[in-house]
C-alpha cells in the first residue's frame, strides 16, 4: 500500500488503548476468559488496514477540501480502528467456513483455539472446541467494534449516518458472505449463463461495498460530506471495489503462498463459484466442464492437479477476462475522481490506493 501514511500507527495506537480497556473491564472473566480475550487481540495484530485508509481518504477528501488545515480527532482515528475490528471478526468466521489453517501466515484463528484445548490438556474434541470457540470469537470481535464505534460517533453531528452506514456495511457484507457460500453448491441448480452475474453480485456485497465503498462514504459521513461529494466517492469506490475482489480472485488460484500466506490454489480446494471460475466455464466444452466442475471443492488436491486447473483457467481465455475486467473497472473509479469536490491531495492519495489495491501480490 501507499506510504508513508499516519494510518497504521494511529489505528494501532487506538487499538491498543481499546483492548487495554477490554481488559480493565473484564477483570472478572477468570484466567480461561482472559485467554480468550487474548485470542480476540491476536487477530487484530497485522493486515494493511486497507478499510482505516480509505476511511481517512474519505474524511480527508471532504475534510480538507473545506479546511485545508482539518485535523483528524481522536474519534476519527477510533471509526478506522472499529472498522479494522470488524474486518478480523469477518476474517475469523470466513476462515471458519472455508476449512481454512492459515491466516497472514499464521494459524487461523479456529487453529490456535484448538491448538490452545490440546496444549492445556482439556479433554474432548480440540477440532470441535477450535471451531465452536472460533464463532464465539468472531461475535466478541463484532462486539468490540460496535462498542468503539459507538464510543467514537457519541454526540457527533454525523453519528446518525455514520451508523446508518455502518449498519448497512454490516448488513451487506454477511449476506454476500451467506451467498459466497450458497453459490458453492446452487450454482448446479441455475443456467450457466447466470453464474457470471451472479458472481458478481458475490463480489459486489462481500467485497467491493464493504472493503472500499463503505469505508470510503464512512469517513466522507464523519466530515459531513455533501450529496455530490458522497456520490463521487460512491461512483470511485464501488468499481474499485470490484477490481480489488477479483484481483483477489486471481490471488486465490494464482497467488504466491509464501507473499499470500495462504497455500497456491487454496480457491480451487474450497471451490469457490467466482467470476474467473464461470468464465472459465462458458469457454469450455462438456466435457472439460465436467472435469472442471468435479475437482473444484476437493480438499485433497495435489499441486499437480491445482497447476492442471490453473492452466485450464489460463487456456481458457478467462485469466486475460478478468484482468480486462480489472482495468475496465479501475478506469471507471479513476473517472469518478475527475472534477469532484474533493481535496485533491486525497485525490491523489485514493489514486494511489486504486493503483496498490487492484495491481498486488497478496
Amino acid at each position: 500500500m501507499p506510504s508513508p501514511s499516519p494510518v497504521p500507527d494511529a489505528v494501532a495506537a487506538r487499538l491498543d488503548g481499546f483492548l487495554a480497556r477490554m481488559r480493565a473491564e473484564s477483570a472478572d472473566y477468570g484466567p480461561d476468559g482472559a485467554a480468550f480475550l487474548h485470542a480476540a487481540a491476536d487477530t487484530l495484530v497485522g493486515g494493511k488496514r486497507l478499510r482505516a485508509r480509505f476511511c481517512h481518504a474519505g474524511w480527508r477528501a471532504v475534510a480538507r477540501f473545506r479546511d485545508r488545515t482539518a485535523e483528524e480527532s481522536a474519534a476519527l482515528w477510533d471509526l478506522c480502528a472499529a472498522l479494522e475490528i470488524f474486518q478480523s471478526a469477518a476474517l475469523v468466521h470466513d476462515d471458519l467456513i472455508d476449512n481454512s489453517d492459515t491466516r497472514r501466515g499464521r494459524p487461523a484463528a479456529h487453529r490456535a483455539l484448538e491448538h490452545a484445548h490440546r496444549s492445556s490438556g482439556w479433554r474432548g474434541d480440540a477440532q470441535g472446541f477450535g471451531r465452536a470457540a472460533a464463532i464465539l470469537l468472531g461475535d466478541l470481535l463484532v462486539a468490540w467494534s460496535d462498542d468503539l464505534l459507538e464510543s467514537s460517533i457519541g454526540a457527533h453531528p454525523h453519528a446518525r449516518v455514520v451508523r446508518s452506514e455502518y449498519a448497512r456495511m454490516r448488513r451487506d457484507v454477511t449476506t454476500g458472505q451467506y451467498l459466497d457460500i450458497a453459490e458453492e453448491s446452487a450454482w448446479s441448480a441455475n443456467p450457466d449463463r447466470e453464474h457470471a452475474q451472479r458472481a458478481l453480485r458475490v463480489a459486489s456485497l462481500k467485497s467491493a461495498r464493504y472493503s472500499i465503498e463503505q469505508p470510503l462514504i464512512l469517513g466522507a459521513a464523519f466530515a459531513g460530506g455533501d450529496e455530490d461529494q458522497v456520490d463521487a466517492l460512491r461512483r470511485f469506490g464501488h468499481p474499485l471495489g470490484m477490481a480489488f475482489q477479483l484481483r483477489d480472485d486471481v490471488l486465490g488460484v494464482f497467488g504466491d503462498a509464501s507473499i499470500t500466506g495462504k497455500p497456491a490454489g487454496d480457491d480451487l480446494r474450497e471451490g469457490k463459484r467466482t467470476v474467473l471460475v464461470a468464465l472459465t466455464r462458458e469457454a469450455l466444452d462438456a466435457s472439460a466442464r465436467n472435469v472442471l466442475d468435479e475437482m473444484l471443492g476437493d480438499p485433497d488436491l495435489t499441486s499437480q492437479q491445482v497447476s492442471s486447473l490453473q492452466a485450464t483457467i489460463t487456456d481458457s481465455g478467462a485469466l486475460a477476462r478478468v484482468e480486462d475486467m480489472i482495468a475496465a473497472y479501475a478506469h471507471d473509479a479513476d473517472r469518478a475522481l475527475s472534477g469532484a469536490r474533493l481535496d485533491n491531495a486525497a485525490v491523489g492519495e485514493l489514486r494511489d490506493l486504486a493503483r496498490a489495491a487492484t495491481v498486488r501480490s497478496a
